[in-house]
């Protein structure tokens, strides 16, 4: 096992989050790169608000979840305390929860669909604003994940960028499992230059340094951080 993906879970978050600085600091680097050009989202999904809290207390300000359900359970709570804490939506986001998502999200990761675009224009009416958002890109063109298709995201891009203008930030991908994440990484990187879109999510746990040197500005980090997801 390589050394970014050892589970945190026989140290404390907070050396954890130190390490995967440090990582993310050295990967930068490498790369020719400014470590401040790449933020780490702190993948809390299935971990307990307690885990958050501690993370929080490190430091992190910056926080992924999948779930609406579960983001509302741990973060509103969390923001009176911590006012500069961003919170992520990074996983598929039903079009019956986008009300919710626009409530809670500083940015939603996972707009990979028009019914989810219409979908979100109505909630931010209907809330007065909208979080920042991301495209998710399925670079694999995997039928069982969510992201747009690799033919439609030209033309999807452009529609949202009509639509939302500079609230679109970005593109996002989650690479195919067993696969060399790099060409992907690419394709999410010269998909998001052709559009001009600053902000590129990829590389996990597992990948994050390769993701860096590819051009990532936001990392999402879970496993290495949080150790692995709880029983249940």
């Amino acid at each position: 096992m390589n050394e970014q993906t050892t589970p945190a879970t026989d140290t404390t978050i907070g050396s954890a989050l130190t390490h995967v600085r440090a990582q993310i600091a050295a990967a930068a680097t490498n790369a020719g790169r400014d470590p401040a050009s790449v933020t780490l989202v702190a993948v809390s999904k299935f971990h307990p608000r307690e885990a958050v809290e501690t993370a929080l207390a490190a430091g992190q300000r910056v926080f992924g979840e999948n779930r609406v359900q579960e983001a509302a359970a741990k973060f509103p709570a969390l923001r009176q305390r911590y006012p500069d804490l961003k919170l992520h939506l990074i996983g598929g986001l039903q079009t019956n929860k986008a009300r919710e998502a626009v409530r809670l999200a500083d940015v939603i990761e996972s707009l990979d669909r028009p019914a989810l675009s219409d979908a979100l224009a109505r909630a931010a009416d209907q809330e007065g604003h909208l979080p920042d958002l991301l495209i998710e890109v399925n670079t694999g063109d995997e039928p069982q994940k969510f992201g747009i298709p690799r033919e439609k995201a030209d033309a999807f891009i452009r529609d949202c960028q009509t639509r939302f203008g500079a609230r679109l930030r970005g593109l996002m991908c989650i690479p195919p499992a067993g696969e060399d994440p790099a060409p992907h990484f690419r394709f999410l990187h010269s998909l998001a230059d052709e559009h001009s879109l600053p902000v590129r999510s990829m590389g996990m746990s597992a990948d994050f340094p390769l993701a860096i040197a590819e051009g990532a500005t936001l990392v999402r980090v879970g496993t290495a951080i949080f150790g692995t997801r709880p029983p249940g």
